[in-house]
């Protein structure tokens, strides 16, 4: 090893890259390499999210319609047939419950639960949701469980 051929250590240099703004003798002083006025050179400057050069932004032209109602209530649905498949693979045999349907995933433990109509159901269950659809209420009616609401 001589002095000719010193070398730092791999990765230990990082390279700086330009040094912008640091006088005219840098090569990159003046305009720092922003260019010539407009609010991009400022300092300071950030766009607005959706700006489209002063041109009115999508989200302006497009009509606006409709209504979002903020009390609204989300119900997860739970037809009958999921139900009795529950019972046919041994996962319940007479009480539902919102435990029991967070346990085998049909519903989340905060969220509120209405049993609907579709398909058959031929077990005795006692259900406690809720909220039942008509059709619902009376399939489990006629299958001798019972329908209470929450």
């Amino acid at each position: 090893m001589t002095l000719n051929n010193l070398k730092p250590a791999e990765g230990s240099v990082k390279n700086q890259g330009k040094r912008i703004g640091r006088g005219q003798g840098s090569g990159k002083g003046g305009t720092a390499t922003r260019g010539n006025k407009g609010a991009k050179s400022r300092s300071g400057y950030s766009r607005k999210v959706g700006f489209e050069g002063g041109q009115m932004p999508l989200q302006r032209r497009v009509p606006k319609f409709g209504f979002k109602n903020i009390n609204r209530k989300e119900y997860v649905g739970v037809n009958l047939h999921k139900l009795q498949e529950l019972v046919d693979n041994n996962k319940i045999t007479d009480a539902v419950t919102m435990d029991v349907l967070v346990e085998n995933r049909l519903a989340r433990k905060n969220d509120l639960v209405k049993i609907l109509g579709n398909g058959k159901l031929k077990t005795k269950l006692n259900v406690t949701v809720h909220k039942f659809t008509a059709t619902a209420k009376a399939a489990i009616e006629n299958a001798g469980g019972t329908a209470e609401t929450l």
